[in-house]
């Protein structure tokens, strides 16, 4: 799809039927949220600045996702990621599985967080921290698009904070909830129970919530199961939540706070099926065979965590913040026989079948203070603190016990200050982070494959200021516009370059490929709101010097990391129109493009594809409150055709990446029968239309897969 006409189409249908856009997307009280989904209260963002700042004093684009939003996503489907798809505009489709490989936020890796904690760790990005909590847990999501170092490492594409729920209500309260889903295929039913229990009073609150899920085989519209992805599928397994948070408020007027939760969730697969490939010439997709795969341990994803809170709202003129915390996450693999798994000490070339097996350990603690009216100037606010983590990653061969990455530790300590003043209707802002951290990597060998090459350990620095400048102009009730440069810092992945160092004689302290990621983004955008309507777009540009992007290694069908300048641009807008008190009409469109160079020098002249940049996006969605029980949406989500590096000699022609675009519907519906519960039925693609997955259209390592076909489900929550 040519470049105008896309943009031309989704700038009339943003007339039409638009989304509130990120920056000015309403945070809704989840007490609220219990009466009506449409009250516009404080619209308050915490990630990043570690105390509440109103949205539309941030300069840059953020999206608040609510819990109605999430629960909406979750009557659809429990894939963790498809409410971002749907809500955030420069977020990739869903991967509809536990990888989330090729999902990235404009273009690149972001930074997830539960509750402020990194899920994952940039030593070793497995592509499996999207999936580390049940979602029922989760009261809101804070994305922070473009890069940033406010909460540390990992951040090159922005933030994404999910937090879980609070008790808002006085006394006891017992919500039990069940759901069913089928595609009224063989195998293809799966189930939910889940109860959360709240109390809150003077003294404390508490929020203790369990879950189980137990899924079935997912098929595509033509009556097909639906492959077992490479990396980890969703299909076939069990998942089970439990989650702990204990609250008390003390001291004069309750001004301090302290605050215990711990989360232990983990997802395994039931190891019924083997994928079975499929024939990309004639059309034919991967699929699945109910027979166990052999020599194999089911793939899983194992997250732990638990965090400790102080707060003191009145503390030398100003509010402190301050956190520990500890967090563990484990993720093993599906099986596999290539020949980077080989070994012919163990078994002859082409029978060793091994899993890959990634473990991350971190501790770290968070201190924030924010002072008002500093040297008592009204509007001027200060905020510094200092974060200190130690992270530890590695990477197994399970089956055989043997080191594919070895134990890397990265010690951090990254001081930070920011000011922001209030100039009448201008805000502006501005700070520096300073990232002081030090690698460490054990002496190792690399495997058969990669010639048994030892590589001598060592210690690597990195030293870096990361600064920030903003500034909005509120120039009327309606209107604001916003400028700002900020910059992000990241690791590049440094688990994947040392397992394929294959020359002997190298050191870890004199590979180039482990340099850091910085990045900077440039951003302009604008808001209006009006009484019944909104609209929003912003424009940015992000680049590094020195960049990451995945390729593939044509012997091993694995990915390699190219580390090479990287440019990328983006366009995105969102609004909402409410013609009506029942009626909400809601729309966002995103664009971007990215462009690197061919082995690491020369031109920036090779279109990023699949793996990091995503297709135009187009959703829109409307909402009828057919009466003050129930309400009914309509949602649509649409991919567009993208051809790149077309016409290219013969020796980059790899590079040559042509995806076809789809449009998927749903719906779904909520009726409160008040004593009875609330009863949600969902439909996730709607018209059972079949489509290949964007990431599935090119030829990767087991890949070729068809999106899911029309699901239902039926959700019943009560509350006691």
């Amino acid at each position: 799809m040519k470049t105008p006409l896309s943009v031309a189409i989704a700038c009339a249908l943003l007339a039409t039927a638009p989304v509130i856009h990120a920056q000015e997307e309403a945070a809704e009280d989840p007490a609220a949220q219990a009466t009506t989904a449409t009250t516009d209260l404080d619209r308050m963002v915490v990630t990043g600045s570690r105390s509440p700042r109103a949205v539309d004093k941030i300069p840059g684009a953020v999206t608040i996702v609510s819990q109605e939003e999430v629960q909406r996503s979750l009557t659809l489907s429990e894939d963790a990621t498809a409410v971002l798809a749907r809500s955030v505009p420069g977020y990739s489709e869903s991967s509809q599985a536990m990888s989330n490989l090729g999902e990235t936020l404009r273009g690149r890796t972001a930074l997830r967080l539960f509750d402020g904690i990194p899920q994952g760790s940039p030593l070793r990005e497995g592509n499996r921290s999207g999936t580390f909590t049940d979602m029922g847990i989760i009261g809101r999501i804070e994305v922070i698009n473009g890069p940033s170092a406010a909460e540390g490492i990992g951040a090159a594409g922005g933030i994404i904070n999910y937090l879980s729920k609070t008790p808002t209500e006085e006394g006891t309260q017992a919500t039990l909830t069940s759901r069913y889903s089928t595609q009224f295929r063989e195998d293809s039913d799966a189930w939910k129970a889940g109860l959360t229990v709240t109390h809150k009073n003077e003294g404390y609150d508490l929020l203790a919530a369990a879950s189980f899920l137990d899924r079935g085989m997912a098929w595509d519209a033509n009556g097909r199961r639906v492959g077992m992805n490479a990396s980890g599928s969703t299909n076939d397994s069990e998942a089970d939540n439990l989650f702990l948070k204990w609250g008390m408020n003390f001291g004069e007027a309750g001004m301090q706070r302290l605050q215990l939760s711990a989360s232990r969730f983990e997802i395994t697969g039931k190891g019924n099926y083997s994928w079975v490939e499929g024939d990309r010439e004639q059309g034919i997709t991967d699929s699945s065979i109910r027979i166990p795969p052999l020599g194999s341990m089911t793939e899983f994803n194992d997250f732990r965590q638990y965090a400790l809170s102080y707060s003191n709202a009145d503390l030398f003129g100003g509010s402190l913040t301050a956190d520990v915390y500890r967090a563990s996450q484990a993720m093993r693999y599906p099986a596999e026989d290539g020949i980077d798994r080989q070994d012919p000490d163990i078994a002859p070339i082409g029978e060793l079948i091994d899993q890959s097996e990634i473990a991350t350990e971190k501790k770290g603690a968070r201190v924030s203070w924010t002072r008002s009216s500093l040297f008592d100037i009204d509007g001027l606010e200060l905020r510094a603190g200092v974060d200190v983590v130690e992270d530890e990653a590695q990477q197994l061969l399970a089956i055989t016990n043997r080191v594919w990455v070895p134990p890397m530790v990265y010690k951090s300590t990254a001081p930070y200050a920011q000011l922001s003043w209030d100039i009448g209707p201008v805000t502006v802002s501005g700070g520096m982070r300073r990232e002081d951290g030090e690698l460490e990597v054990d002496d190792y060998a690399t495997t058969w494959y990669r010639n048994r090459a030892f590589v001598q350990g060592g210690t690597l620095d990195y030293q870096e200021n990361l600064p920030n400048i903003g500034a909005i102009w509120r120039i009327a009730d309606a209107w604001s516009v916003y400028a700002s440069y900020s910059e992000g810092f990241s690791l590049p992945n440094v688990g994947i370059p040392l397992r394929n160092i294959s020359e002997p004689g190298q050191t870890v302290e004199g590979f180039v490929d482990l340099q850091a990621i910085v990045v900077d983004n440039r951003e302009i955008g604008f808001n209006w709101r009006g009484a019944r309507a909104s609209l929003g777009a912003s424009y940015y540009e992000s680049n590094s010097d020195f960049g990451s992007s995945l390729i593939i290694d044509p012997a091993t069908e694995d990915f390699i990391l190219s580390r090479a300048p990287v440019e990328i641009k983006g366009f995105e807008a969102s609004s909402e129109f409410r013609p009506s008190d029942d009626w909400r009409l809601t729309a966002l469109y995103s664009r971007i493009r990215g462009k690197t160079t061919f082995g690491g020098a020369g031109p920036l002249d090779r279109e990023m594809g699949i793996n990091d940049i995503s297709p135009d996006k187009l959703s829109a969605a409307a909402t009828w409150n057919f009466s003050p029980r129930g309400d009914v949406t309509l949602g649509a989500t649409m991919l567009f055709d993208r051809d790149l590096n077309e016409g290219l000699p013969d020796d980059q022609a790899w590079a040559e990446e042509h995806t076809e675009g789809y449009t998927l519907f749903d719906l779904t519906v909520n009726y409160d029968f008040e004593r009875y519960g609330r009863l949600s039925l969902g439909i996730e693609n709607l018209t059972d239309k079949y489509y290949i997955l964007s990431w599935s259209q090119i030829d990767f390592w087991k890949n070729y897969f068809a999106g899911r076909g029309r699901m239902f489900s039926v959700t019943h929550t009560i509350t006691f």
